[in-house]
């Protein structure tokens, strides 16, 4: 029988911080008053009927009570004004931007319309692990990473955030201290591809005349802006709006959900948080599965893999960024394109991008393509066999590459839904090959990581091999993160040992 398990760190506890909070804009629901006025019209009249005198005094007590809480404050403040007003820009006498308003005035116009919002009030957990792109300030036989997390707040609303650190020789992990502010980014303009909508509207049976009209019109690449001009010349060519209306929401809902965001380089990247944006992720940006990947020019791009979700379904989408800065977000397609757990490989096998996947929602297989975005094909490796993992399997991050394979850190999920950890390794160059099977759980939820949010449950994104030593953070239930080691040859020569 295995005896081989992992040791967790000492050193490494992350749990959840209620004080981690960001801004968002604060828009109520436009409930009709007796005059046909939103509560939003409403409120901005109340503001601009306020004397000069009590707008700066209560200005300045927000201020004061706000401030030091978050950075740039009243950059926040004149971003929502921003919105206010363009909810509100047909509505005669309420021009918020008019210049003939104080700053005070206009400022204290944006705080009503914005809130704090608590990102790990309920939990943060589920980490990924990846060599940080920038290697300044390591100290001799040291690494510095970057980790990704889950962060739940209110409503089960879950976003991505990051720490950083360094794993030292003999597998000591040391984590930076975080920034005491946390924000999300700006979106930024970018360009779309038409090839890339048409296939995807035609994966969804949405490829019609309306979107095809919609299309001649648009350049190969096109903005956000040459879209709404494109839709809106649909009017042109007499297409009523109640024929035309729900496919060119499709259309805007595809656009939407394919964004960028970028952060000011001066942010730490533990303030950095990746905040749901686009339609698919209303509702949360779930187990970002982050990889290095070096493509075969030697190019590097770090890629994660997230579970999308809306409220009612959930997507697999693609995060893709060189720095941690600037981060570009696309849906994925394809017939094995589904559910959770996606993980890419490091590197393409055989001129094709390979990633591990769980579409069926049960077992664990292989996925190839040609294209990154674009998921046609799988190939079951393994099925629930062991006890402790009767019930479903998935992976634990992207595969690492050593000499005796791809090393697959898998999850199994066994009675009382208890999540437990296991390996595969597969062949080097066939990795639909399992060549070892741990029979034993490598690591299990302990007694005092047992009760939480969701109990008995540890989890892992991702980890990754410095030295002599295979580093996983992991997560357990749903109430904290740690990190767990082992060396990489036990553990290699157990799945030798452990052949299918």
């Amino acid at each position: 029988m295995d005896s081989l398990r992992m040791a967790r760190s000492n050193s490494v506890h992350i749990a959840p911080d209620p004080r981690r909070v960001i801004v968002k804009p604060f828009m109520p629901h436009d409930e009709a008053y007796p005059d046909g006025s939103s509560r939003i019209q409403v409120v901005v009249r109340r503001i601009l009927a306020m004397p000069e005198h009590e707008v700066t005094e209560t200005l300045r007590s927000s201020r004061a009570a706000f401030a030091g809480r978050h950075r740039n404050l009243d950059d926040v403040l004149d971003r929502h004004l921003e919105i206010v007003a363009g909810r509100i820009a047909h509505v005669p006498h309420l021009d918020v931007l008019d210049e003939s308003l104080s700053s005070d005035r206009r400022r204290l116009i944006g705080a009503y319309f914005t809130h704090e919002y608590s990102i790990q009030a309920a939990a943060l957990g589920n980490p990924s692990m990846v060599v940080g792109p920038d290697q300044s300030g390591a100290g001799p036989g040291e690494l510095r990473f970057v980790m990704s997390l889950r962060a739940i707040g209110e409503g089960h609303m879950s976003s991505i955030e990051f720490r950083s650190g360094t794993v030292s020789a003999d597998a000591a992990v040391r984590l930076d201290a975080v920034s005491p502010y946390a924000t999300t980014g700006m979106l930024t303009e970018h360009a779309y591809d038409k090839a890339f909508f048409a296939t995807k509207l035609a994966d969804m049976s949405m490829l019609n005349e309306v979107e095809e009209r919609v299309f001649a019109r648009l350049g190969e690449r096109f903005t956000m802006a040459e879209l709404e001009a494109a839709v809106t010349a649909l009017d042109d060519d007499g297409i009523e709006r109640s024929i035309s209306g729900e496919t060119t929401r499709v259309l805007q809902w595809l656009a939407s959900s394919n964004y960028r965001t970028s952060f000011a380089p001066s942010t730490d990247i533990s303030e950095r948080v990746l905040f749901p944006t686009g339609p698919t992720e209303s509702r949360g940006m779930e187990d970002a599965r982050f990889v290095r990947f070096v493509d075969d020019d030697g190019t590097v791009t770090y890629y994660a893999t997230y579970t999308a979700f809306d409220g009612h379904q959930i997507l697999p989408q693609l995060i893709e960024t060189s720095d941690f800065i600037d981060f570009r977000v696309a849906t994925l397609r394809g017939q094995v394109a589904h559910n959770k757990g996606i993980a890419l490989f490091p590197r393409r096998i055989g001129g094709k991008y390979v990633a591990l996947g769980r579409h069926d929602n049960v077992n664990n297989f292989v996925m190839t393509s040609n294209d990154i975005r674009v998921w046609p094909d799988a190939t079951v490796i393994q099925e629930p066999e062991r006890p402790w993992e009767l019930m479903q399997l998935g992976n634990c991050g992207s595969p690492v590459e050593t000499d005796a394979g791809w090393l697959v850190i898998t999850h199994g999920v066994g009675p009382f839904r208890r999540y437990t950890l296991g390996a595969l390794l597969l062949d080097l160059d066939d990795p639909s090959r399992v060549i070892g099977h741990l029979k034993q759980p490598l690591l299990e939820p302990s007694d005092d990581e047992r009760d939480g949010y969701v109990p008995n449950v540890v989890y892992s994104c991702g980890g990754l091999v410095h030295g002599e030593h295979l580093v996983l953070p992991y997560g357990y239930a749903d109430v904290g993160a740690g990190v767990a080691t082992v060396r990489l040859d036990d553990l290699l020569n157990q799945l030798a040992n452990s052949a299918p």
